[in-house]
Parts: structure tokens; C-alpha cells; sequence
């Protein structure tokens, strides 16, 4: 069944289906979280399409995999719709950057900060260079703007590989670094509502926090206040790396980011295995009473699943919830839901975001 056209109307849809997901295991009504429903994406990706003397912009249907043209995009944010037209009245008609250039991606904040990576097949030159310099130059005029130029093994920076976010979570501005080419969320706005969400329902809770899949550091730094300390966990490098700098911006003395994977935190907190990467790091000095996921769309693998219920409060971030509710299913032979929310991340399509907050009974 499509998506109606009307924001509320889709809106009501996600809310009806997520609460029919969440039914069999006792759930509360669902807090609601409306996004814009329009300019809320901080992050775009675009092929470029060549036609003659003509350039443009296209993306594909997902349905039925045809072509379309993108002179605007309603979803994005202005900053990114005033920058698309910039970048390909510029690149026209210089040979240099035009040249076998297949696709545009965009990063942005709140901030007015945007990484624009053009992506390339062949290699870049210094003249390449001189004339992205020039358009960098010549975006300014609508923000701090960086260019990245992408080619097979190679990347030239021209500017900076982040923006610099800015989220109110409960009165308190947080600074968050975001790197080109790794997460981040991409709906500022509902991001805000989620970090508040988990703030607020975890103000009740004590010990230690165990968060998996950190990402940035997006919930570990907003949470950090309400725990004694934080574990965070990622597997990815340059995420781990940002983190790292996002709890110096912060001046957050409490959290510990380890770079592991959920099934490696598993498998040493079973002490089934002993990682070079704790080097220093005592687990059994954690006194965790809550553990927080917010995993990829497969969901927690069934050793993770297994650890993760061993936890008195679970607070669990998920971007599927026909996953969600298969892991619930598992979790609620020893958990009740206390608090349920949507977050409408991504308005008009099929994706639904939901948080709950398990305690055990």
C-alpha cells in the first residue's frame, strides 16, 4: 500500500502500522515525532548526467528503477537546494571539473557548513584543482563550504572533511564533528528529537551506561550526564575517531569509546575472548545497568540479543521495525516496554524510526 501525499495522513499511517507491530508485547501508545515535511535532509547524493552541452542532476525511482531529473529536491535542506544549481552552472562549461564527473554528494549542518564531494572517473590533476579552488571560491557565497574530489585511490581535501553540527538536547548545545563519507543522521531535526527522547527517559536510571553501534558519539555525549559513566562501542575507525573528538569539543570527561564490533563486545564481556583493542580497559569496572543499541536494519544478532537481555533497562534506537519486532520477541520473555516513540526520519517513505525503553521484570 502506497504512501498517501498528505504529511499527516502518512504520518498516521507509520503510527498505525508501528502500533500494530508493537501490540503483541504490551506496548504503550506511541509519542509521536512529526518531522518537517519539507527541507529536513542534511545529507544528498545525485548522479550527474551528461547530455550534449546540457548537465543535470538525476536520481532513480526505486520502484521502477527509471531515471529522473533533480533541479531541486523538496526534501533537502535550502542550503543544499541553493548549492545544487550553483555547482552546475559553474561546472558547465569548464572541461576540467565537467570531465567524466558521474556524481555530486552533498553533506550539511544546521551550522550552514557543507562537504560537497565530487566523485570522478578518472584521475584529478593540478589544474583540477585550480579550478575547484576557484569553486569552492565561489560558493562561499552561501555558506562555509568544502569541496573533496574522489577518484579511484585518490582524494583531494580542499577545506575540511566535516561539518560541525550544533543539537539542543534539553536546554544544553551539543558540538558534534561529521565526516564526509561516514554516518550521521540525516534529519537534524528529528535527530534533536530522539536524543531528547532518550534523555529524558533515562533520567530516572543509575550506574553505568553500555552503548553499541555509537556511531559519533551522537547518544553517548547527551546521555553522558545522566550515568556515571559511559562504554561506547563502534567498529568503524573514522567513526571511533570522531567520537573521540566530538567528546573533546564537548569537554565530556565520562565516556570511553572502544573500537568493537556488538559481537565482539559479546563475546569479551562473556570473556570468551580477550581484544589488544581493551588494552587498559577493565570491563568489570563498568557497573552497567543500562545498555543502549541503536544497530543497523538487520537488527541484534542472537549472541547480542542474548547479552543485551541480561541488562535491568535496554534502551533500544531502531531504523526497522519488522526487526525490532523479532528481537522483542526474545527480549520480552524478560522485559516489559515502558515507553514506546516514533520518529519520522524520512517523511513520504516506507522508513519508520522507533525507540523503546525496556525494563526487567
Amino acid at each position: 500500500m502506497p504512501l498517501p501525499h498528505d504529511y499527516q495522513q502518512q504520518l498516521d499511517y507509520k503510527v498505525n502500522q508501528l502500533s500494530q507491530r508493537l501490540a503483541p508485547f504490551n506496548a504503550p501508545d506511541l509519542q509521536v515525532f512529526a518531522s518537517a515535511p519539507e527541507h529536513y535532509r542534511m545529507r544528498a547524493e545525485f548522479r550527474v548526467w551528461h547530455e550534449g552541452d546540457e548537465l543535470y542532476f538525476i536520481m532513480f525511482d526505486k520502484q521502477t528503477k527509471e531515471k529522473y531529473r533533480v533541479d531541486q529536491l523538496p526534501a533537502a535542506n535550502q542550503l543544499i537546494n541553493s548549492l545544487m544549481p550553483a555547482i552546475l552552472d559553474f561546472v558547465r562549461d569548464r572541461p576540467t571539473l565537467r570531465s567524466k564527473l558521474f556524481q555530486v554528494d552533498f553533506l550539511t549542518s544546521t551550522t550552514n557548513e557543507a562537504v560537497i564531494s565530487l566523485l570522478y572517473h578518472r584521475q584529478l590533476d593540478e589544474q583540477w584543482q585550480a579550478d575547484a579552488a576557484s569553486l569552492r571560491e565561489h560558493l562561499q557565497q552561501y555558506g562555509k563550504v568544502s569541496l573533496i574530489g574522489r577518484a579511484r585511490k585518490q582524494k583531494l581535501v580542499l577545506g575540511n572533511e566535516a561539518v560541525h553540527e550544533s543539537l539542543q538536547v534539553a536546554g544544553t548545545t551539543y558540538l558534534f564533528e561529521q565526516v564526509e563519507n561516514s554516518f550521521t543522521q540525516p534529519n537534524a531535526g528529528i535527530n534533536e528529537a530522539m536524543l531528547s527522547w532518550a534523555h529524558e527517559k533515562s533520567q530516572a536510571l543509575s550506574g553505568d551506561l553500555l552503548e553499541l553501534y555509537c556511531g559519533n558519539g551522537n547518544f553517548s555525549i547527551p546521555l553522558a550526564g545522566q550515568f556515571k559513566r559511559v562504554l561506547a562501542t563502534e567498529i568503524s575507525k573514522t567513526s571511533v575517531y570522531s567520537a573521540q573528538t566530538n567528546i573533546a569539543l564537548n569537554k565530556t570527561d565520562n565516556v570511553t569509546v572502544v573500537r568493537l564490533a556488538a559481537e565482539e563486545v559479546t563475546q569479551a564481556i562473556n570473556g570468551e575472548r580477550v581484544f589488544r583493542r581493551l588494552e587498559g580497559i577493565e570491563l568489570t569496572e563498568f557497573d552497567c545497568k543500562t545498555v543502549l543499541v541503536d544497530p543497523p536494519r538487520a537488527g541484534l544478532d542472537a549472541a547480542t540479543l542474548a547479552m543485551v537481555a541480561r541488562y535491568p533497562n535496554i534502551i533500544y534506537i531502531s531504523c526497522n521495525p519488522e526487526t525490532l519486532a523479532d528481537n522483542l520477541t526474545y527480549l520480552s520473555d524478560t522485559h516489559d516496554i515502558e515507553h514506546a516513540a516514533l520518529f519520522d526520519q524520512f517523511p513520504f517513505t516506507e522508513h519508520t524510526e522507533a525507540g523503546v525503553v525496556l525494563r526487567q521484570r
